[in-house]
């Protein structure tokens, strides 16, 4: 009976070590520092939008090609994950070609993308329809998650396949071998994101935090938006997204790398509102940002990996380790494709331990 220790339960945590769950004869425990109810700035996945908009390219397109699935049958099938379908608007602008966020968001504002045989309704806009500001659009159909619903949910579904969970603060990672009830673990699958970069036996100096920050609305956008630039800055960009379940709307938000501040910036704020009510001016009626019902703003940091995320096993002294994290902005859209690849590198470990 294979004992394996999940460190992190963010969304790629709690993700995988519900996969790993549901192997026959595995014996799962969740330990992290932080854990769905938090908010720590530390602690991404409570702050993210989320929602499935696919940045990846062809060659790496395999873990939001693969979690889509999983997504679509939650949104479709079970209402308590806080998951819903939307209609979703992909706008591109010209100028922003050359950009950062024009890079970040090429894969996604194309009008050839992989994904246009993934998503439900893939269509390109005609002119008459591209939004004022855009040069071209796409539509098609995405979903949005409550992650406030969405995390504890996870939980649940863990908890109910006997995954125990253990709030713990690690120095380093071998820690975490003797933290299993039985006494020690035959595999660590480390999914501690940001955190990364301070844990001793990973440390790794590649993650980096790409600092967010949002604005959460009750005004209903009607459609979720994206957009390629914004004409406030390299690392500013203009989204929407309406949250499930009563979750409110997010407005964005930032791309700023290397940034931590916790604390919102007033002056940031105004233009993530200002730009939302332009690009989308049911949000208010037309009556321009003072319309705006805010609920709260909120800043969360993405864990980029610089060179691309870390799925791979490895020996730490002595013990196996399976790696799953720094995965910047797409965690949730990329979930179940990444906890899959991980479960299969903990069955390789497992057999290699075996012949050992």
């Amino acid at each position: 009976m294979p004992n394996i220790v999940v460190l992190g339960a963010g969304v790629s945590g709690l993700t995988t070590a519900l996969l790993l769950s549901k192997k026959p004869g595995y014996n799962v425990i969740v330990v992290a520092k932080h854990m769905p109810g938090d908010y720590d700035i530390e602690y991404t996945s409570p702050w993210a939008g989320a929602n499935y908009l696919p940045m990846a390219d062809e060659a790496g397109s395999k873990y939001e090609r693969n979690t889509w699935p999983e997504l679509a049958r939650l949104a479709r099938d079970v209402p308590e994950a806080g998951i819903h379908f939307q209609n979703t608007l992909s706008l591109n602008r010209k100028k922003d070609a050359s950009t950062p966020t024009g890079q970040w968001l090429k894969v996604l504002t194309s009008q050839d993308p992989w994904f246009k045989t993934v998503v439900p309704d893939f269509r390109i806009l005609p002119k008459s329809e591209v939004p004022p500001g855009a040069d071209s659009a796409t539509a098609f159909t995405s979903v949005c998650i409550n992650t406030a619903i969405y995390l504890p949910y996870l939980v649940s579904q863990c908890l109910s396949s006997n995954v125990l969970f253990f709030r713990k603060t690690l120095t380093h990672i071998s820690q975490a071998r003797s933290l299993h009830p039985s006494g020690t673990a035959d595999i660590v699958v480390n999914c501690t994101g940001l955190l990364a970069s301070k844990l001793g036996g990973v440390m790794d100096s590649t993650v980096i935090p790409v600092r967010g920050q949002i604005v959460l609305v009750r005004n209903d956008p009607g459609v979720m938006l994206t957009i390629s630039g914004t004409d406030d800055g390299d690392d500013e960009v203009c989204y929407i997204m309406k949250r499930a379940c009563g979750g409110g709307t997010i407005l964005g938000g930032t791309y700023q790398k290397g940034r931590s501040e916790s604390q919102p910036d007033p002056n940031t704020a105004m233009r993530i509102m200002k730009r939302a009510v332009e690009l989308c001016p049911q949000l208010t009626g037309g009556k321009g940002i003072e319309a705006l019902d805010v609920v709260r703003h909120g800043v969360g940091l993405r864990p980029l990996r610089t060179g691309g995320v870390r799925i791979e096993k490895e020996r730490v002294d002595g013990g196996w380790v399976v790696h799953n994290y720094g995965h910047g902005g797409w965690g949730y859209q990329a979930s179940y494709g990444c906890a899959g690849e991980a479960v299969d590198l903990v069955e390789e470990a497992l057999k290699e331990r075996a012949r050992l």
